[in-house]
């Protein structure tokens, strides 16, 4: 339930949709266009390309699927449970998280597609650390979800059923984050192009770290299963 969802998790969903935003903006502004933070598009592009017997667009494509991947492969490797734990290893997720994003800058800047399957496998692997720990509730790196829920949440409200706010909150949270993410990535790369990339790293990595003093100083505080 939302209701018991910890502080640490909102603020850390806020703060990854943020960065998820900033990330896929460059992906989008760079020169393959190319969305890194969700598949589904990607996926649709793949599938024409596959019809058209583009050869090069399928293994750019493929390459940006499977690194996406890879990263979730990564992500649960490393966290290993479904249970919200306070003690486990999202700052190391984070930690690996900001390194690949710092080594997809020089890539993206020689025009390399790995540049983009790097990013993309960070946005896997943060993706499905905030599923390891929360279900279904918390996506941070697409909103179809969150839009799904803010919809179901005005839907039962204009029944007269019971809807809890903290739901719509986070869902709000979670877009607000993205699309403020998007706004500064797209206003700060026409200056510092693929080099955008360095603030959600920072940004990331300054996540985790705030992630393991806060694990330091409260101790293990229980556990909750999405």
């Amino acid at each position: 339930m939302i209701t018991r969802l910890p502080a640490w998790v909102w603020v850390g969903a806020a703060s990854l949709a943020l960065v998820a935003g900033m990330v896929n903006v460059v992906g989008y502004l760079g020169f393959e266009h190319q969305a890194v933070t969700h598949l589904t598009g990607t996926t649709t592009l793949l599938g024409a390309a596959v019809a058209h017997g583009d050869m090069r667009s399928i293994r750019h494509l493929l390459l940006v699927v499977l690194a996406f991947v890879g990263g979730a492969v990564l992500s649960g490797f490393i966290i290993q449970d479904s249970t919200l734990r306070l003690g486990r290893r999202y700052g190391v997720a984070l930690a690996i998280e900001a390194l690949l994003l710092v080594a997809a800058v020089p890539l993206f800047e020689h025009r390399q597609i790995a540049g983009a399957a790097l990013a993309a496998m960070a946005c896997g692997l943060q993706n499905a650390m905030t599923a390891t720990y929360s279900g279904t509730l918390v996506r941070t790196s697409h909103l179809t979800g969150m839009f799904t829920d803010l919809g179901v949440f005005l839907g039962h409200r204009l029944r007269g059923l019971h809807a809890e706010p903290r739901r719509l909150w986070l869902c709000l949270c979670i877009i607000g984050g993205f699309l403020t993410g998007g706004v500064i990535g797209a206003l700060l790369f026409p200056h510092f192009a693929y080099r955008t990339l360095y603030l959600p790293a920072l940004l990331t990595g300054v996540t985790g770290v705030a992630y393991a003093a806060y694990r330091h100083l409260r101790g293990p505080a229980g556990t909750l299963s999405p």
